[in-house]
């Protein structure tokens, strides 16, 4: 965890880097299993489906996320395959558009969301409102009465003031409302602190143990409106390890066989997250979801028949693992910089057109990334280097450790693999930056999928702006 209230970058720094991190054969490899599928090098430079990134940016510009279709279609239909038993909700928070809503229905899969904007999303690329699930924590009356009015496919309640609102709402609108119990299980997931989500200190959820889910599943039986199909239980992200799930389906099906017994409602289904981890460094290894698909079912059919119940309708939630590895982001370096520190070591600064107002997970998580040099071969050797951003702060750093070429100069081009999920997502205009594109490739082709914001953009919510142009 942190060990500086600033952040970890203002903190005491190795300039060794981790341990995990080796010198590379070749500086100009890729590691493929950081990349998506399309990604090759060809004369030192990068291509992703088709395209050469040197002409993408010549075309787009930089900085720019590039989303590799063919990739994300292909993650997708395997999560329908792997979980074909299964309903697989396509966790939109990592990352939405209207094309990738468009995408994850073709691929048949359902769409998970968590705020009116991602409704509205879904609703303006045709999704079917019976094939979203929404979540959220303080859904607001107009959020949930729009999500009533669609007829959406689940809500997932988070509190009881949200039990009394959906009442209210639904009663009023005449409509029954499909709903399941998010539930916190005392898990504590092995990942950051921030998004380890099924421990009892923290906003989301029932609590299992207090007797809080219960007396939910209680309160909805009640309310003719409200069908109660099930539980939800989510343990956190960039997760690589199913013991958590284990622990936490035994006490979620606990809970599942209680309803019926003192409630006397038998739920239809049950929803065990998402949360599956992506490799963005050489130390991750992530499961196939043939193999999730395996554990998980083996967890959940072992844990019924000890209980004595059938297994409901299951459904997981990946966003991270589809959307993550098909897109990577490409930036092109402004700076280079050797800083001499404390006893003869350097760390040299690699700076480029973005930074933090495009990737916050490595300031926010202290998030671990890879990079390339994508716009040409090197002959030079290695170098230890630290990729950062170009914004007033200390801790924007993209990426803290990489072996780089050690000729890179500025006007050549960088990319960052594994930037698909939350990067676009939590994207911002700190220090009034303009959000980079996110240009679609496949067969040789570019697709825009967001535009690049313009200054026009940046001031038109600017209303002493608009006063100052008018006079």
């Amino acid at each position: 965890m942190r060990a500086h209230e600033a952040g970890w970058a203002h903190a005491v720094q190795s300039v060794r880097g981790p341990a995990w991190l080796r010198d590379p054969a070749d500086v100009n490899a890729l590691l493929p299993q950081l990349w998506s599928t399309t990604a090759l090098k060809v004369d030192g430079v990068l291509e992703v489906g088709g395209v050469r990134l040197t002409d993408l940016v010549a075309e787009h510009g930089s900085p720019a996320y590039v989303l590799d279709e063919a990739d994300f279609r292909g993650r997708a239909r395997a999560f329908r395959a792997a979980f074909a038993d299964y309903d697989v909700y396509y966790a939109g928070k990592a990352f939405l558009s209207t094309t990738i809503a468009r995408w994850v229905i073709e691929e048949g899969l359902l769409l998970d969301i968590c705020s009116g904007g991602e409704l509205a999303v879904a609703e303006r690329a045709g999704v079917p409102a019976e094939r979203i699930g929404f979540h959220g924590n303080n859904k607001s009356e107009a959020e949930l009465s729009r999500a009533v009015e669609l007829g959406v496919g689940r809500i997932i309640v988070d509190s009881f003031h949200e039990i009394e609102r959906l009442t209210q709402i639904t009663r009023d609108l005449g409509r029954t409302a499909k709903v399941l119990i998010r539930v916190t299980a005392g898990v504590e997931a092995h990942t950051h602190e921030y998004i380890a989500t099924a421990h009892e200190d923290q906003k989301f959820g029932f609590s299992i143990s207090s007797g809080d889910a219960l007396a939910a599943a209680e309160a909805i039986a009640g309310v003719e409106s409200l069908e109660l199909l099930g539980l939800h239980s989510h343990i956190g992200s960039q997760i690589f390890d199913t013991a958590g799930f284990e622990v936490a389906a035994r006490r979620v099906l606990a809970l599942h066989a209680q309803i019926s017994e003192e409630v006397g409602v038998v739920m239809p289904e049950m929803d065990l997250g998402g949360g599956f981890g992506i490799a963005y460094t050489t130390q991750d290894d992530p499961s196939d979801p043939s193999q999730l698909a395996i554990e998980l079912t083996k967890i959940v059919t072992e844990e019924a028949k000890a209980r004595g119940v059938e297994v409901p309708r299951l459904s997981i939630e990946p966003g991270r693992a589809i959307v993550g590895p098909a897109m990577c982001t490409v930036y092109a370096v402004g700076t280079v910089k050797a800083v001499e520190l404390d006893a003869g070591a350097v760390r040299t600064y690699v700076s480029v057109d973005g930074g933090m107002s495009d990737n916050i997970r490595t300031a926010l998580y202290d998030a671990d990334y890879s990079a390339t040099l994508a716009s040409r071969t090197s002959e030079a050797p290695p170098l230890l280097s630290r990729v950062v951003g170009m914004h007033c702060e200390a801790g924007d750093i993209v990426v803290k450790d990489e072996f780089l070429p050690g000729d890179l100069a500025p006007g050549d081009l960088i990319a960052v693999p594994g930037t698909g999920a939350y990067c676009r997502s939590m994207a911002s205009n700190y220090n009034h930056a303009l959000r980079p594109p996110v240009i679609s490739v496949k067969d040789g082709a570019t697709s825009v999928v967001l535009r690049r914001e313009t200054v026009d953009d940046l001031l038109r919510l600017d209303v002493g702006a608009a006063d100052s142009m008018e006079d």
